[in-house]
């Protein structure tokens, strides 16, 4: 990862602590990029899209990664089209958020309902 340029100052205390562990994660990471299987233009353009997202907005890796998918010859309007997938991750939060608020304010609708109802017998 280092050699790669693609080592995040951030690993430096797990790499101390445990390196055999972090070499174990590195190799298996830098398999993707040595795979062959995507073309490193799509690997890069993948990395933007998992550091661009809203769970981990991780900017000096999107950085890292334009500038590499740059080199490589890929278009601003591909990685403009890779931001715009990535914000779709956020959406989510209003799709777990509005039937949570739709249910509360059933729940409260029931539950003033039922205070403004006359005492039994009256």
């Amino acid at each position: 990862m280092r050699d790669a340029g693609h080592w995040n100052p951030m690993w430096d205390g797990v790499a101390e602590l445990d390196p055999e562990w972090t070499e174990s994660f590195m190799r298996t990471t830098m398999s993707t990029y040595r795979g062959g299987v995507l073309t490193p233009q799509v690997v890069e353009l993948l990395c933007i899209a998992v550091d661009a997202a809203c769970t981990h907005l991780y900017a000096p890796g999107v950085r890292r990664h334009m500038r590499a998918a740059l080199d490589l010859g890929v278009e601003p309007r591909e990685i403009l089209e890779v931001l715009k997938l990535a914000t779709t991750v956020g959406v989510h939060s209003i799709n777990v958020g509005a039937p949570i608020l739709m249910e509360e304010l059933e729940a409260r609708e029931r539950a003033s309902g039922d205070r403004g109802a006359a005492p039994d017998g009256e």
